[in-house]
């Protein structure tokens, strides 16, 4: 995680890191706290470019990027 998003041109400068906060091999199931420092109030930055869908597209996309 911390490749695919430090190397986002979207994300990459706004990333800090990435932590595994559980891991299940039952479920294949991991839960994981991704932090950004993201500026000052922008119009629209928050609501767009940290936008939760936004984010998950960027790793979505890395792994078809991949296949």
């Amino acid at each position: 995680l911390t490749e695919v998003y430090s190397s986002s041109p979207a994300l990459g400068r706004y990333f800090r890191s990435a932590q595994v906060i559980s891991f299940s091999n039952e479920s294949s199931t991991v839960i994981y706290q991704l932090v950004f420092s993201v500026p000052p109030s922008t119009e629209g930055f928050v609501e767009n470019t940290m936008n939760p869908d936004f984010i998950r597209n960027i790793l979505r996309q890395n792994i078809y990027d991949e296949d």
